[in-house]
């Protein structure tokens, strides 16, 4: 087994952290992974993984190996991606992920329209509402809210959104609006646990912080519940502004206590030092940051 090869295997194992686990995923025997494992070992003068009967970690030097073999594939595939002209042309798989309602309402338009232009390119979407890691995790382009913290990565920012408190107006008749956030305590809450994990809402505005204690009636890890209850006159939600633009549009939703919304969040395009050249990657970013910047939900 040529040294790339080993690599491959050993970053299989890393993650995994399994030698059976891993030699499933290459369809290679288990001894095979043993075996090269320890070769690649003898050939470092090192030890990679400290192996117990019930798992397999890294050592400290197989962290630190881990981070450069990284690296090096990535160069060896962008070399057999310029070889096979990918560089040049989309081709291949293009691995995208983005917060669950985002890539649903405005991901998931770009990605079609995308794949009816480019028919060599497949694409594999995983939306969830965690940061995803793009070197762990075998993304290629990952759409973040919020402020980043990953100097490692580059970014192309496409706008800004808003955490935004609302309600219906059937349910703003019956109870009335609240003036401050401190006259929520005598309103029924809908708290996203995603937006709002904790049950203290804070207020952030120019004019100074505020928070207050809520007591929710619904509580749900679906934005998307939360809209439906908040619609369907339950009560009062604090979401992303992006989440609720139409409703907002079609008057299903208001929006309240405009004052005491905190400094908008940035919407960036994220990717990966190194597959900016990539045609597959680029194509994409170039269709999403001119589709994005019209967003009619996103601010400019």
């Amino acid at each position: 087994m040529d040294k790339f090869e080993s690599m491959r295997v050993f970053v299989e194992v890393a993650e995994c952290r399994s030698f059976v686990a891993a030699s499933r995923k290459l369809d290679l025997s288990a001894p095979a992974v043993t075996r090269s494992i320890a070769q690649l070992e003898d050939q470092l003068g090192i030890r990679l993984f400290n192996r117990t009967t019930r798992q397999v970690r890294l050592t400290d030097s197989g962290a630190r190996f881990y981070e450069d073999v990284q690296r090096i594939l990535v160069d060896v595939e962008q070399a057999e991606a310029t070889a096979s002209g990918s560089y040049a042309e989309p081709k291949g798989v293009l691995s995208i992920t983005a917060p669950v309602l985002f890539g649903q309402k405005h991901i998931t338009p770009i990605v079609t329209e995308y794949l009816q232009q480019n028919f060599a390119v497949s694409v594999k979407a995983v939306f969830y509402d965690r940061v995803s890691n793009l070197l762990d995790e075998g993304l290629d382009i990952a759409i973040r809210i919020g402020h980043l913290k990953d100097s490692t990565l580059y970014a192309t920012q496409v706008g800004n959104v808003q955490r935004v408190v609302c309600a219906s107006p059937d349910y703003l008749h019956k109870y009335g609006v609240p003036k401050s956030p401190s006259e929520l305590i005598h309103h029924q809450i809908i708290q996203s646990t995603t937006i709002e994990p904790s049950t203290t809402w804070r207020f952030e505005p120019s004019t100074g912080k505020e928070s207050v204690k809520v007591t929710p009636r619904l509580k749900c890890n679906q934005n998307g519940t939360a809209i439906a209850a908040a619609k369907q006159g339950l009560g009062i939600t604090r979401l992303m502004s992006y989440q609720i633009g139409e409703e907002f549009n079609n008057g299903s939703l208001v929006r309240i206590l405009r004052d005491y919304e905190s400094d908008p969040l940035p919407v960036n395009i994220l990717y990966l030092e190194g597959r900016q050249a990539n045609a597959k990657v680029r194509s994409f970013i170039d269709l999403a940051v001119d589709r994005l910047r019209a967003n009619p939900y996103i601010d400019h």
